[in-house]
């Protein structure tokens, strides 16, 4: 099972796998999102070590139980043949309605079938106002034309 773009990435390709990365968290589907994984992917999120496929379903099963009304927006910082690096923020509030930001960073390597071997995350939460929300599309993916990380000064 192959996932396009395959490496080696020019930067349209890495673009391209960006988005579809992003597409594919706001879609909130552990099971679909696991398969963009290679079956050993080895992630690091936060404090949070561990690898493989069923870990990646039982993380995001449990990372949306808690992080409610989530919205994600990745931009590219850079890439090489194989690595993309990317910078991310989301919105989510948690079951007592307080709604926070999350900036982070991302690390990216994929096998020769475009699988993502490794995942290593860096992430804070910032509590905010919903009056200082950003993201206000419908859950899912976000609309073409809703601006990105840059055009929102973030």
């Amino acid at each position: 099972m192959s996932r396009p773009p395959l490496p080696p990435f020019s930067h349209d390709d890495a673009v391209i796998k960006v988005r579809k990365a992003e597409d594919a968290w706001n879609g909130k589907n552990p099971e679909a999102i696991a398969l963009a994984y290679s079956e050993d992917s080895r992630w690091r999120n936060r404090a949070e070590i561990f690898s493989g496929r069923p870990a990646i379903i039982e993380f995001l099963t449990r990372k949306w139980q808690r992080e409610l009304d989530y919205r994600l927006i990745k931009e590219i910082w850079a890439h090489s043949d194989t690595r993309i690096a990317v910078r991310f923020a989301y919105e989510w509030q948690d079951d007592a309605g307080q709604w926070y930001r999350a900036y982070g960073n991302e690390n990216w390597e994929f096998d020769e079938e475009g699988l993502m071997k490794a995942r290593h995350a860096s992430i804070n939460d910032k509590p905010i106002k919903e009056s200082e929300r950003l993201f206000h599309w419908p859950s899912g993916p976000r609309p073409v034309d809703h601006p990105g990380l840059t055009e929102l000064g973030l």
